[in-house]
């Protein structure tokens, strides 16, 4: 089993797709190379903990200039805070992501599904709330928007449930859930899920759905037709991937959308980003 190195293009879901306004993709494509460089320094085996935590730092402190970086590795830091700065965007909206990152260096052990979710909240809802942020979304989105990147990122943990174990030495699972079911570590490197393994993952998918469920009123509230489409294909992807999960066996080998999946999605959700009738929206919430 080799380390992996992500790009864009090998997400399962779209990040910044052509859905998104031309005059945003720079913005975006700077955010996910910075999310990206910080989550590479975390996932990288060879590095110890020190000095992914001294990275990590290193990369936060150019962002708020406490350092004069001069090399040309991180320079992009620096454009982006111009950006940032630009757009009017929170710086909070990188560092939270370094936080998870750092929690991940440390190879963090979550106890309880709060506990994991609130790691998720860090890794993963920056992300949406960066997107929604960038269009001028009513705040009132970030907290459906937060609930879909929890799900999200817990559907990628379960895809990645082995690699994370033998590779990164990682288990994002609860240890109260593996405990109920009578999960060990060691359950997590094996040829096939065992038995008290596929209850675990049915329960997981079963809270994710009700994340998904929450998330969903995303499509009635977001302004931007092209951000709904976008949100309608994720949705869509969102909802294949659970029934591949359910089905499938995650150690037995990498589960993955295929093409037909990709077609199905873009047109379900896009249809779905366009025809969904729009709630208005006020600084308290729903009307």
């Amino acid at each position: 089993m080799k380390t992996r190195h992500k790009q864009a293009k090998d997400e399962n879901f779209p990040v910044g797709s052509r859905l998104i306004d031309k005059k945003l993709r720079p913005l975006v494509a700077e955010y996910y190379r910075f999310a990206r460089h910080a989550d590479d320094i975390a996932d990288n085996p060879k590095l110890n903990m020190k000095e992914k935590l001294r990275q990590l730092s290193e990369m936060e402190d150019i962002l708020y200039e406490r350092i004069d970086y001069k090399g040309h590795k991180l320079a992009f830091i620096k454009k982006l805070r111009r950006d940032f700065i630009s757009e009017n965007l929170s710086f909070s909206l990188l560092t939270d992501l370094l936080t998870a990152f750092r929690q991940d260096a440390r190879n963090y052990k979550y106890e309880t599904w709060g506990q994991l979710v609130e790691y998720c909240r860090w890794s993963a809802a920056p992300v949406g709330r960066f997107m929604l942020a960038l269009h001028n979304e009513n705040p009132s989105t970030y907290l459906p928007g937060t609930s879909l990147c929890v799900a999200l990122q817990i559907q990628n943990h379960l895809q990645d449930l082995k690699y994370d174990a033998k590779l990164l030495k990682r288990v994002y699972i609860p240890v109260d859930m593996m405990k109920k079911y009578g999960v060990k570590t060691s359950d997590l490197l094996k040829d096939r899920e065992t038995p008290q393994l596929n209850r675990l993952k049915k329960d997981i998918l079963q809270k994710v759905q009700g994340l998904i469920k929450e998330a969903d009123i995303l499509l009635s509230i977001v302004k931007s037709r092209r951000l709904r489409m976008e949100l309608g294909v994720i949705l869509s992807l969102t909802v294949i991937m659970l029934k591949k999960l359910e089905k499938g066996d995650v150690l037995a080998k990498e589960i993955k959308f295929s093409k037909l999946d990709w077609f199905k999605a873009t047109l379900q959700g896009m249809g779905r980003g366009l025809l969904t009738k729009r709630k208005t929206l006020t600084t308290k919430g729903l009307e």
